[in-house]
């Protein structure tokens, strides 16, 4: 019988906000020591980081104990996959070369007999329109240099000042599930995929729709949800720390 998967996403380390459960990025580490020796599998949909970039030279320190327990995880026989969000799209090669986590856009792993269909789910839904435009601003080749000519110390405290006045914004967007659901409905379709793992809106849930299924890990800041593959079946649950 093969060993559970599991699959967690928006822990956004490295902000705060309110409402935030104490001491969160520990409780991370704890997952992951938790399930090392058990665990087929462990995919990251996403948003691990409320920023992310990477310079030649310099790695935020602050994830030092997360990126230790991910490294011992991968030793120990589990495959782990981290998917780009829309706050830590900017991945170089560090986490490949250096802990041995394999990083994505969007991927298809088979897990447990099961095709699974993964993607942060940023830009997804018809009613992003606008943040679509903002993406390809951030993303544009030019911009992402001149991001790396400053200060590695200034330049994360300008992306947590632009992210927390973002997140004010967005705790006042209305989540359109039916639009996730939708996409979600032709990803499995287009990918012949039994699952389709979404993160990005923070809402845990599991919903069959007509080509599969389609689930949300929610989120890792005001709770501790994740998701676990048993038998080819999926269940949500809570970390209980």
């Amino acid at each position: 019988m093969s060993n559970p998967a599991y699959f967690i996403s928006d822990a956004h380390l490295g902000v705060n906000p309110p409402g935030a459960v104490p001491n969160r990025e520990k409780d991370l580490v704890r997952f992951i020591e938790s399930i090392k020796g058990r665990a087929s599998h462990l995919v990251i949909v996403g948003d691990l980081f409320e920023f992310w970039y990477e310079y030649k030279d310099y790695v935020c320190r602050n994830h030092f104990d997360l990126f230790f327990a991910l490294h011992e995880l991968v030793q120990s026989g589990c495959e782990v996959h981290l998917l780009q969000g829309n706050h830590d799209f900017a991945y170089g090669d560090f986490f490949p070369k250096s802990i041995g986590v394999q990083v994505h856009k969007e991927a298809v792993v088979e897990i447990q007999g099961k095709r699974v269909f993964f993607r942060h789910g940023d830009g997804v839904a018809k009613s992003d329109f606008g943040y679509r435009i903002m993406r390809r601003v951030l993303d544009f080749p030019l911009n992402r240099w001149l991001f790396r000519q400053i200060h590695p110390d200034w330049g994360m405290t300008l992306a947590r000042f632009v992210g927390r006045n973002s997140r004010r914004v967005g705790e006042s967007r209305v989540i359109k599930m039916d639009e996730y659901l939708h996409w979600g409905c032709r990803m499995l379709s287009k990918n012949h995929c039994d699952y389709c793992i979404l993160g990005h809106h923070h809402v845990s849930g599991i919903w069959n729709v007509e080509n599969g299924v389609v689930a949300s890990a929610g989120e890792w800041i005001k709770k501790r949800t994740y998701l676990q593959m048993e038998a080819g079946a999926l269940t949500l649950k809570e970390f209980d720390v």
